[in-house]
């Protein structure tokens, strides 16, 4: 699976982005797809996960109630709405492919779950 992230960008603290990563090469619903990120000096983190079918979502703590993972099954795509940004939000952020037809996302969390991984996009919060 070849995996590229569009929608990196630069808002001010408080305001919204949308993230997208468009998904090639294989059958998109055989896959669990999730969001990552790494901050400069830090550890890649879990971010959201998603069903292969969509119908289960996960998040990590700071994220619950401001992002939603979403997917889009016709057009191999998954998307990231971030909302109520705040500056420790800045990072890459990347998605990845995990294959697998779990019903729960929370079993997505780790990186080693996952085989593709797209380039990464940058996210810059400014307060």
């Amino acid at each position: 699976v070849q995996l590229q992230a569009y929608g990196e960008g630069l808002v001010q603290a408080g305001g919204y982005l949308k993230l997208s990563c468009a998904a090639s090469g294989r059958r998109f619903s055989d896959y669990a797809m999730g969001w990552f990120r790494q901050a400069p000096g830090k550890e890649r983190e879990f971010v959201a996960s998603i069903t292969w079918n969509g119908g289960s979502t996960y998040y990590a703590d700071s994220m619950k109630g401001r992002f939603t993972i979403s997917r889009d099954n016709a057009k191999n795509t998954v998307y990231l709405q971030m909302n109520s940004l705040k500056s420790e939000d800045t990072a890459v952020y990347y998605c990845a492919a995990a294959y697998g037809s779990d019903y729960r996302a929370q079993t997505f969390q780790d990186t080693f779950k996952y085989r593709y991984w797209g380039p990464g996009t940058q996210v810059t919060v400014s307060s």
